[in-house]
């Protein structure tokens, strides 16, 4: 068996590696069967709709993506791991005044670091990372986009907390510093590897849509499409939130800490205040939607409406208030009671967009627990979420395309490698965009996506000396009824990601959103809420037929999230990786996947690795590095080419005999810490 399929949806049973020589001796028959290197002795070598992304101005971080690319032998030279790094704001449609309100964003003394154990307790000191190296650890370990979070993280772990715990603290804080990207009011998937036992669970908390939603929700009178921008804003695009119910299931399963004690650094941090990042500061300037509502508009704007500055310490009791009810009662404290009026409320009764959401829905919210789709990779297993997330499923495809070439004999940064990356993109997104959907709505292919024999066939498609331009979808094993018709893909770019691993090897890889950059821009007790609807296909029929990824009522839509697990053929865990950015997602994943396994560089240098995308139509090439120089030879093999900002939030580690090797993507403010 090469594949493993999605499960069902109720009562499902995790994946279980057998741990140790029983995995190896299947691997071996397999044909795949080898531990993954030591980070110290890997040899090391450097049709979809637009939606802007974060640009990052041209600075240091800029010159270190050249050099990754430049010395295709040797890894990038980035900035010490614990620097943050600002991005610049995604661009945004017409400005909307708000009413004035009461701000709550004040200045308050600056507040300590969370804490950290006395003298006495500090593990073992771990050598400072050299310029341009992961950053090592010997126990444990968090990545996280924002060094407060990792740190709120890192204190669960050193408390005796599992990888779990340790996310859900991180993420409690990164509702509070990046409320742009995702938090209480959207939803998100969590992929986690239980060391013990061998299980690899998916948890499924997406958003889904309100009972009274409508697939034409999105068509204005003449039948014709909402332009983006036009939908995302106001209560119309809020599905039900999932993040809550997601990580209380995650918690009641693989939880040591107290429930009540992940929440208090963020609790801690709401009501002594944080300084505003650069990279919060930037985004707030950007985006003229923010000023809609009013909520938004006075936490974020001072009274003259200009976006607060950078270090300004800001407070957000309202946040603490809500944190503290649902450390205290669980999440029923979210789906039911006065949270959930006052979310129905704010959707209902927005003056743009109003939506449709009504309490019913919030209190029969399930998060649901899947199988993951695996898929055997030379000599590794790598594993990813399920629909109705497509990044599992088309990022496996990717690399199964790939397994019919070399490319580990290429140079990383060669016409001839990301010609064949993006030719397997391009298959992989054609399939993707017509068959991926809510697997509890439509009927899945997943076996036949997978199929190893399906994928050979499809690698057969490409040419090394030309390009196959607009991929059609394969037959993968399409047996059933339904007339799958290709749909316009997703859009939405503010997402956020964190890896784990704790001290008894239990790994998490998370990825959450609220959709687009500060989501529906509705901010509720002191959260965002999602613009997540805007992920279904605008058009429910396409060809005459039903789009997969329509909107219904109660349905999820189809995301582009890839937290993703790699295995070795002992069963152990080697990798934990995830990103933001749309459903550009997929293709920073894989590329990184591809410069850690293939390409054998260490995790920061596989995140530095410049970005090179394709989503069946152009082929997108990340600009100030030297992937610029391959314009002229990738144009002659027939790719139409856009060379643009690819605004990455890769976080990985990689796990080995010798310890954990983190990497944070410098493109943001990430930062990888551990002990």
């Amino acid at each position: 068996m090469d594949h493993m399929p999605a499960g069902r949806l109720r009562g499902v049973r995790p994946v279980r590696l057998a741990l140790g020589a029983t995995l190896a001796a299947f691997l071996v028959a397999a044909g795949a069967c080898a531990p993954m290197p030591e980070p110290g002795a890997m040899p090391q070598a450097a049709a979809e709709t637009e939606v802007p992304e974060p640009e990052i101005a041209a600075g240091p971080q800029d010159l270190s993506l050249q050099a990754a690319a430049a010395t295709a032998e040797q890894p990038a030279a980035p900035e010490p791991s614990t620097a943050e790094q600002p991005a610049a704001p995604e661009p945004s449609t017409a400005e909307q005044p708000a009413a004035p309100e009461p701000s709550t964003a004040v200045e308050a003394p600056e507040i300590a670091a969370v804490s950290t154990p006395s003298a006495e307790a500090e593990p073992e000191a771990i050598p400072a990372p050299a310029p341009g190296a992961p950053v090592r650890a010997r126990r444990y370990m968090i990545v996280a986009a924002n060094p407060l979070a990792a740190q709120a993280g890192l204190e669960m772990l050193r408390a005796g907390g599992s990888a779990v715990d340790a996310a859900i603290a991180a993420q409690m804080v990164l509702n509070l510093v990046e409320p742009q990207s995702s938090g209480l009011g959207g939803g998100g998937f969590l992929m986690h590897f239980n060391a013990k036992t061998g299980d690899i669970v998916a948890y499924d908390g997406r958003e889904t849509a309100p009972a009274a939603a409508r697939p034409d929700m999105f068509l204005r009178d003449d039948g014709t499409p909402m332009k983006f921008y036009e939908a995302i804003v106001g209560g119309l695009a809020v599905g039900v939130p999932g993040l809550i119910r997601m990580l209380e299931a995650a918690h009641r399963e693989n939880g040591r800490l107290p429930w009540a004690k992940l929440f208090a650094p963020a609790i801690k941090l709401a009501e002594e205040g944080f300084a505003m990042s650069e990279l919060l500061n930037a985004m707030v300037a950007g985006d003229t939607n923010l000023k809609t509502f009013t909520g938004a508009a006075n936490y974020f704007f001072d009274a003259d409406g200009q976006a607060r500055p950078a270090g300004t310490m800001l407070t957000n009791r309202p946040l603490a208030e809500t944190l503290r009810l649902i450390a205290r009662d669980g999440a029923e404290a979210f789906y039911t009671g006065p949270i959930a009026r006052d979310i129905v409320r704010a959707v209902r009764e927005a003056r743009v967009n109003p939506g449709t959401l009504r309490m019913a829905d919030l209190a029969a919210y399930k998060a649901r627990k899947r199988e993951p789709v695996c898929l055997f990779y030379r000599v590794w297993l790598i594993c990813g979420m399920p629909p109705p997330s497509s990044g599992g499923i088309t990022t496996l495809q990717i690399l199964g395309v790939l397994q019919a070439f070399d490319l580990g004999a290429l140079t990383p940064v060669s016409a001839k490698a990301v010609h064949l990356v993006a030719e397997a993109s391009r298959l992989a997104f054609a399939d993707r965009n017509t068959y991926i959907a809510d697997p509890d709505f439509v009927p899945v292919p997943t076996a036949g996506m997978l199929d190893p024999g399906y994928l050979s066939l499809r690698a057969g498609e490409i040419a090394v000396g030309r390009s196959l331009g607009k991929a059609q979808p394969g037959m993968p094993g399409v047996e059933t009824g339904f007339r799958h018709t290709p749909d316009d893909p997703a859009r939405g770019v503010s997402t956020t990601h964190l890896s784990v691993v704790d001290a008894d090897g239990n790994a998490v890889a998370m990825t959450t959103s609220i959709e687009t950059t500060f989501g529906s821009r509705i901010m509720v007790r002191g959260f965002l809420l999602n613009n997540q609807l805007t992920d279904f296909s605008f058009r429910p029929e396409n060809d005459g037929g039903p789009v997969a990824n329509r909107l219904e009522p109660g349905k999820r839509p189809r995301s582009s999230m890839a937290p993703t697990l790699v295995f070795d053929g002992e069963g152990r865990v080697v990798m934990a990786l995830g990103s933001p950015g749309g459903s550009r997602i997929i293709g920073y994943v894989a590329k990184t996947l591809a410069a850690a396994l293939d390409w054998k560089l260490d995790i920061q240098a596989a995140i530095d690795l410049p970005h090179f995308v394709n989503r069946n139509g152009a082929t997108e090439l990340e600009r100030g590095t030297p992937l610029e120089a391959l314009v002229p030879a990738l144009e002659a093999l027939g790719h139409k080419v856009i060379v643009r900002r690819l605004t990455s939030g890769l976080h990985g580690i990689m796990v080995s005999k010798g310890g954990l090797t983190g990497g944070a993507d410098r493109r943001r403010e990430g930062v990888a810490i551990g002990d």
